[in-house]
């Protein structure tokens, strides 16, 4: 389970990559009354589903708005840009897909450890510099909706170098279960936000 404290999600992974031979990646997302994705993104290669079990969900996708509540099911289509808060007074609980699964699983234990760190905005996103080491490592999996993706490119390259010179990475080892053939394994520093 991961959980980030700003945005309000919690997750509970029920399969990753290596249990699907990466073709999918399971979860169970809970949010609370108020809480949202910290930003409108894109998956440039990757389905998501989301199944609402409980709650009251508004996804935002293509900028169309649309409400669901339990039983409501709703397709993200790959490279597709959307944004989803907890429209209502309750918990929402949602059963996600996302395939292929990717590094995905990676990508949100580094971005939901950043917020349990307290290494966050209000919004829930980490500063510049370690945003664009995260986004220049999960490109194939996460991007922001907007600036388009070469403008993102552009601006995350150097900024991403500069990140990683002063320490910052794309994965913690004290954030995940599981070691990384991305980073290295000896112990690294973690930088103040």
């Amino acid at each position: 389970m991961i959980e980030h404290p700003v945005t309000g999600e919690r997750v509970v992974w029920r399969s990753v990559a290596e249990d699907t031979d990466g073709k999918l990646l399971e979860l169970e997302l809970f949010a609370r009354p108020g809480g949202f994705v910290a930003a409108a993104h894109v998956h440039p290669g990757q389905e998501e589903r989301f199944e609402v079990a409980s709650g009251t969900l508004i996804m935002l996708v293509d900028g169309q708005e649309r409400t669901l509540r339990a039983g409501d099911v709703a397709v993200v289509p790959a490279g597709r840009p959307h944004a989803w808060w907890n429209g209502g007074s309750d918990e929402v609980h949602i059963r996600g897909q996302i395939s292929p699964a990717l590094r995905t699983e990676h990508f949100f234990e580094t971005f939901f450890g950043l917020g349990k760190d307290g290494k966050t905005n209000r919004k829930g996103l980490p500063n510049p510099l370690q945003l664009a080491v995260l986004m220049r490592e999960y490109e194939d999996e996460m991007r922001l909706a907007k600036p388009p993706f070469i403008v993102q490119r552009m601006l995350f390259a150097p900024l991403a170098v500069l990140g990683r010179a002063l320490g910052y990475r794309s994965r913690y080892p004290h954030h995940s279960a599981a070691p990384s053939p991305m980073e290295p394994t000896a112990p690294t520093r973690q930088p103040d936000a």
